[in-house]
């Protein structure tokens, strides 16, 4: 399979290595100083960029009639666009905040747990994320994701990283070396604590699910999320 990388940063890097090692070929390798010249010989697009970068990462697969995997977070304003246009041009789309298989089993964790604890008022969630100091949003994606899930199996109505109302869940985001990625939700009472938690120990589980969401859209068209890659729903 043939693949262009679209941000060939450090996680460009990984993912390109992981991608060799499973037998495909990189036809593009996209930053800031070169062009999508051989984007249209790619089978898939993997976007691993920055939030300015992104969009125009995005569009260029769509129309160039490649399928683009998309790790990119901070630009979400712009994600029903995205879709508008990859319905338009009958693209493949899978855009998540985490590739990573723990991850998004955690999502699956993370939701089941807000079902069961919506049952009961005397615990308020609140949650934690840890990333390097080169990450540039925050919260991160998958603290995001972590709230979404939260709040559509619960009677909470948003997220905030300030001082939080009864209804809201607080997000606490934490910039600190080069942690790869930590998160957790705590449910905390008077008398007790539940915890759930999820650390990444390096970039390897990004990459590696990414390369495996490349692979499973390669040839599809359609929006898609990591719950159609694992077979979570």
């Amino acid at each position: 399979m043939k693949i262009a990388l679209l941000g060939y940063g450090k996680m460009g890097q990984v993912i390109e290595r992981i991608a060799t090692e499973r037998g495909h070929e990189i036809v593009l390798r996209k930053d800031e100083f070169n062009t999508y010249e051989g984007l249209s010989n790619a089978d898939v697009a993997i976007d691993f960029s920055v939030p300015m970068a992104a969009v125009d990462n995005i569009s260029s697969c769509f129309h160039a009639n490649v399928p683009v995997v998309s790790g990119t977070t901070g630009w979400l304003e712009h994600y029903d666009e995205m879709v508008a246009l990859c319905k338009e041009k009958k693209g493949g789309f899978i855009s998540s905040s985490n590739f990573s298989l723990g991850v998004n089993i955690f999502f699956e964790l993370n939701e089941y747990l807000a079902k069961i604890m919506a049952q009961f008022d005397s615990y308020k969630v609140e949650m934690e994320e840890i990333h390097h100091t080169q990450k540039l949003d925050a919260p991160s994606g998958t603290a995001i994701s972590l709230a979404k899930g939260v709040i559509e199996n619960s009677n909470y109505s948003s997220w905030t990283l300030e001082n939080a109302e009864p209804n809201q869940i607080h997000i606490e985001a934490k910039r600190i070396g080069d942690v790869p990625g930590t998160h957790t939700v705590t449910y905390e009472s008077v008398v007790d604590s539940i915890e759930i938690k999820h650390t990444a120990h390096n970039r390897e589980g990004f990459a590696l699910g990414a390369v495996i969401a490349a692979e499973w859209l390669a040839g599809k068209h359609g929006i898609y999320s990591m719950k159609d890659v694992l077979n979570l729903k």
